[in-house]
């Protein structure tokens, strides 16, 4: 029900981005979703990639400050109401979506989320039967 996604502390300097990118890809490990926030100081770049785990030990093997954490992936339909009703589902038991990025696939929409608690997310997706995507279905896409 959780994927593996790392979080990666990037300096705001011209080519970090470029460096960690060569790093990754260099071992032939696909990028499968990622998404950045920045401050003026510093950037987060949070990646799901093919080998997690790989990519993690090259990360720290070239003293990359990164950090291995699970997520919760979710599939849902493109319509525009979709992420709504979803979001709403996690509100009302009164989780707090810490982040969230998401990725469309013709009719599918996929969204990669972190919650303020694990347990009652994955209580809520068994409950709503929201259609939850493994690791190794998003490294097939």
């Amino acid at each position: 029900m959780t994927v593996n996604q790392i979080s990666i502390f990037l300096e705001n300097k011209y080519g970090k981005l470029s460096e960690i990118m060569a790093l990754i890809t260099d071992q032939n490990i696909r990028i499968i979703a990622a998404t950045i926030a920045d401050t003026s100081d510093y950037g987060i770049l949070r990646i799901i990639v093919s080998e997690p785990q790989k990519a993690y030990k090259i990360l720290k093997d070239n003293n990359v400050s990164a950090n291995l954490t699970e997520v919760f992936a979710l599939t849902i339909n493109s319509q525009t109401d979709s992420l709504s009703r979803v979001m709403e589902s996690f509100t009302t038991v009164g989780l707090s979506i810490e982040y969230m990025y998401c990725f469309s696939l013709k009719e599918k929409s996929i969204i990669i989320l972190r919650t303020n608690n694990q347990d009652l997310t994955r209580d809520v997706i068994k409950q709503k039967s929201l259609e939850s995507i493994t690791e190794s279905d998003l490294i097939n896409l």
